[in-house]
């Protein structure tokens, strides 16, 4: 069975949310400039490197959202099993699949099928920056990826202290292909070329492009691909680059001064609740 983000009939029966009424939005605060204590520098066995024939698209592993996937990635990056796989299957206004051994979505790695992480338990200690208490839930970031989780006020009413929360499908952001059983993801990964809710608690994030969705974006279409199909040529974590080829990287920090002005800006455009996937979230790549 070919190994899915989403099926093609459930696509063509699944439809984007509708947009909620207009309303009148704030004067949003004007935008400044991070200053040098809004970034952060991520860990380097958390920040996969993939380079295609189009471009360099760099990704920021999250391993709280994923921490069985997670490891996954980076063990199959590291054996050399994604390089020079094909994006086999790309739908416009939805996401670029790839990271199949055999390019035509039927294979997987040798290692064992993983299960399903499609939601994770969040803690005191969970490092996810609450962004709107929604009462009843609160959305936030870990790291570049947008959350949502119950209230924390339920924390102390649970067993382990923790309640659940899952990520959100925005632009950019990186899932685990499966087939039709959940606990059936191996080696195949999606990236968003948009965002698509209908995917939430569905399906398993671990992590995120931080830069290179343009790239992402650009990749030829088709379902599955007509030949030539854009690849990933070379895919390494930038712990193990050598120095010399090393990207210096450093991403907004979500605990920082600037990210929480911007958490201001989104709400003032979006009538006072945020829109996590139009949050920005800057990166610089040297």
């Amino acid at each position: 069975m070919i190994r899915t983000a989403l099926t093609a009939a459930a696509l063509a029966a699944l439809a984007l949310a509708a947009p909620s009424a207009a309303q009148t939005p704030q004067t949003p605060p004007a935008e400044t400039a991070p200053g040098p204590n809004d970034w952060r520098a991520p860990d380097p066995q958390d920040i996969l490197v993939i380079d295609t024939n189009k471009g360099r698209i760099i990704v920021e592993i999250t391993p709280t959202t994923a921490p069985l996937h997670a490891p996954r990635i980076r063990e199959l990056t590291r054996k050399g099993v994604y390089d020079g796989r094909t994006f086999f299957r790309v739908i416009d206004g939805f996401m670029a699949q790839t990271g199949d051994p055999l390019d035509n979505g039927t294979g997987e790695s040798d290692l064992p099928n993983l299960p399903a992480e499609f939601t994770f338990r969040r803690g005191t200690d969970t490092p996810m920056v609450v962004a709107d208490d929604q009462s009843v839930a609160e959305l936030g970031f870990i790291g570049p990826v947008p959350v949502i989780s119950q209230s924390s006020m339920l924390m102390p009413m649970t067993a382990d202290g923790k309640v659940n929360a899952w990520g959100l499908f925005c632009p950019g952001v990186a899932g685990m292909a499966r087939g039709s059983e959940p606990d059936s993801a191996n080696s195949q990964f999606f990236l968003m070329r948009d965002e698509y809710p209908k995917l939430e608690k569905r399906y398993t994030i671990w992590g995120r492009v931080i830069s290179g969705l343009d790239v992402v974006r650009a990749l030829k279409t088709g379902e599955p691909v007509d030949p030539p199909q854009d690849k990933m040529t070379k895919v390494q974590l930038l712990a193990d680059m050598p120095a010399a080829e090393r990207p210096k990287i450093r991403v907004i920090d979500p605990k920082g001064p600037w990210f929480q002005a911007e958490i201001a800006r989104n709400k003032a455009l979006n009538g006072g609740h945020i829109s996590p996937c139009g949050v920005k979230i800057p990166v610089e790549v040297k």
